[in-house]
């Protein structure tokens, strides 16, 4: 038997040993770091959910939308339900309700479909041409100001200044529209 080979060989396999040491010791070290970044990364996270047109960049959490997502949805629902026809009030209608929160959705459906059947018959059509739109994160509602022109028959029968306030929920996972309604012009 050779001792200095044996011993050369016992040095081999310590340096080995040690070797897988540090390298097992890395990857704890690296999984409690991974670790400790996931946990830091909980409750933070924003989901990105984009609306109907994209203009501006946005964040959503699981609460809360910012005022630029208010703006660009509460836009859109106000050409829905403001800038409508005869031929197009029912088109609107639907689309609508699939942003309605669900604990409205039946009155909202009963306020369009009265008001597509109005104007149906008398033949009018309105259309809304926003001028500011008034975002509050923390109410998550928008003010949307603007003129709102109103046709019966091809004649412009009213040009009125309005403003009205949309109020929006967050639930299963999504934005929906709580409420839609008309509020004093007045300028804040």
């Amino acid at each position: 038997m050779d001792f200095e080979r044996l011993n050369g060989d016992l040095k081999e396999l310590r340096r080995r040993n040690r070797s897988l040491g540090l390298a097992v010791g890395a990857l704890a070290a690296g999984q409690v770091l991974a670790l400790i970044v996931i946990l830091s990364l909980l409750g933070t996270v924003r989901t990105v959910v984009v609306p109907p047109t994209l203009n501006k960049t946005f964040w959503v959490t699981s609460d809360k939308a910012s005022g630029e997502y208010l703006e660009q949805m509460g836009s859109f629902v106000a050409w829905l339900i403001l800038d409508v026809s005869p031929g197009t009030i029912d088109w609107k209608k639907d689309i609508l309700l699939g942003y309605v929160d669900p604990k409205q959705y039946g009155a909202l459906k009963t306020r369009q479909e009265v008001e597509a059947e109005r104007l149906k018959r008398i033949n009018a059509a309105t259309s809304f041409a926003p001028q500011q739109l008034v975002a509050s994160e923390d109410a998550q509602t928008l003010v949307v100001r603007g003129r709102l022109r109103t046709l019966i028959n091809g004649f412009e029968t009213a040009n009125d200044l309005k403003a009205y306030r949309i109020e929006f929920t967050y639930s299963g996972a999504r934005m929906h529209v709580a409420s839609f309604q008309e509020v004093p012009y007045a300028v804040k």
